[in-house]
């Protein structure tokens, strides 16, 4: 089981990024997958969630900014955020998780600075 984050780079305030985790040896369908992300000297902090059966969830601090998908064809998730501001940057991971089973993927940075 694989899971490949991609999509990170350096970008100014108010620009946008799109996150994409490519799974490989499991059907993301199946999992619920998550975004977290970490930031240096803080804890990782856990950002979105789409559940198995659709469900989605945001942190407070990137509601209405952030939009998390799954393209069940490619088997990949993603991780659509606009609007981005300083405090966004961090590695971002994506994790496939369904009862004790729990993958990661190896992380992106998103530096975001003008």
């Amino acid at each position: 089981v694989q899971l490949v984050a991609s999509g990170g780079g350096l970008v100014q305030p108010g620009d946008s990024l799109s996150l994409s985790c490519e799974a490989s040896g499991i059907l993301l369908s199946r999992y619920h997958m998550l975004w977290y992300r970490q930031a240096p000297g803080k804890q990782r902090e856990l950002v979105a969630t789409l559940t198995a059966g659709g469900t989605v969830n945001y942190a407070d601090s990137v509601k209405d900014r952030f939009t998390i998908t799954r393209d069940n064809a490619k088997n990949t998730g993603f991780l659509q955020m606009n609007s981005l501001k300083p405090e966004d940057t961090a590695v971002y991971y994506c994790q496939a998780t369904w009862g004790a089973d729990r993958y990661w993927g190896q992380g992106t940075q998103v530096t975001v600075s003008s």
